[in-house]
């Protein structure tokens, strides 16, 4: 799977907290993906600022209604959302909402939602039927998406992108990539890939 340059990305920012001078399109875009697939950990990667976490530990009462199979190891999880930014060449600046992973805060989605340019969906291969349900509530929002497999030690190696691709019932438009969250280049190299889907089906009058 191929996947976008970091190479582009503006390194001078801002000062860590205010917009940079450049900033000219303020894009929402959502981090989304099921339970325990590095939401959390991309977001935080890749933030110029000091992102907002809102998560809280995994109880025994919730580990009754929160499916851990494939992420026993995971203690805590987010509750409201993840908050973070980045600015982009072009004067681009994102702003990155990642939303909970659970049914349980499906009443919370629409409202994260609101005003969101388009998602990054993040998929684990070792549990793909467990990001099912996020891509049904993404393309019930009419957003456009891409499509990150993040790349934990034991997920497995053998399926082809068109395999991948075919399992989750992509369009051959959906831009899909790999990336290991917990690195800030990878991470970005997605989040770019995402912003030239979002650019190459924007109306040739608003490009």
């Amino acid at each position: 799977m191929a996947s976008a340059t970091s190479s582009t990305v503006d390194a001078a920012g801002g000062d860590g907290i205010h917009l940079p001078d450049t900033a000219r399109d303020l894009v929402k875009i959502l981090v989304t993906g099921p339970f325990g697939v590095g939401k959390t950990t991309l977001i935080g990667s890749v933030s110029e600022i000091r992102p907002l976490h809102t998560e809280e530990q995994l109880t025994e009462a919730s580990a009754q209604v929160d499916d851990l199979a494939g992420v026993r190891d995971k203690s805590t999880t987010t509750v409201a959302i993840d908050f973070g930014r980045i600015s982009l060449p072009g004067g681009i600046v994102l702003y990155l909402f990642g939303t909970p992973g659970q049914e349980r805060f499906r009443s919370l989605w629409d409202d994260i939602a609101h005003g969101a340019l388009g998602a990054l969906v993040l998929v684990d291969a070792r549990r793909i039927d467990a990001s099912f349900d996020v891509l049904g509530l993404v393309e019930e929002c009419g957003l456009p998406y891409a499509v990150a497999f993040n790349t934990f030690p034991d997920a497995p190696r053998h399926h082809t992108p068109e395999q991948l691709r075919a399992a989750l019932d992509l369009e051959p438009t959906t831009p899909m990539v790999t990336c290991d969250a917990r690195e800030a280049d990878s991470s970005i190299d997605s989040l770019l890939a995402l912003v030239q889907h979002l650019i190459d089906h924007r109306p040739a009058e608003h490009r």
